[in-house]
């Protein structure tokens, strides 16, 4: 399957359908949406957890594409949120992504 759209079109279409069904200001939207990574990272730690079968009451309860589909939510849910913050979010995660690579990837 071929994919032309960067994902930036598709968050801004989820982050408009988000804001036209919020009944909250646009200040509390922006709060709600980065407490909500908190939700989908301990979403990404339970489904390592049932992965690895670390509780022994419930076994193996999740799968490894269990935790990538979380870690997913995980990236979507961040886009919107940086959305949420500024209509040019694609220019400043592309911004912020050159900046950590040049200081992460020297030589």
């Amino acid at each position: 399957m071929e994919h032309t759209d960067t994902g930036w079109e598709t968050i801004g279409r989820l982050h408009d359908w988000l804001h036209e069904n919020s009944k909250y200001p646009p200040e509390q939207e922006v709060l709600l949406r980065v407490l909500k990574l908190s939700e989908e990272v301990g979403e990404v730690a339970q489904a390592v957890i049932g992965a690895k079968g670390q509780n022994p009451r419930k076994g193996t309860t999740h799968s490894w594409q269990d935790v990538e589909a979380e870690l997913c939510d995980v990236i979507i849910t961040a886009m919107v949120a940086l959305r949420t913050l500024t209509p040019d979010a694609a220019e400043a995660f592309a911004s912020h992504l050159d900046r950590v690579a040049a200081r992460s990837l020297k030589g």
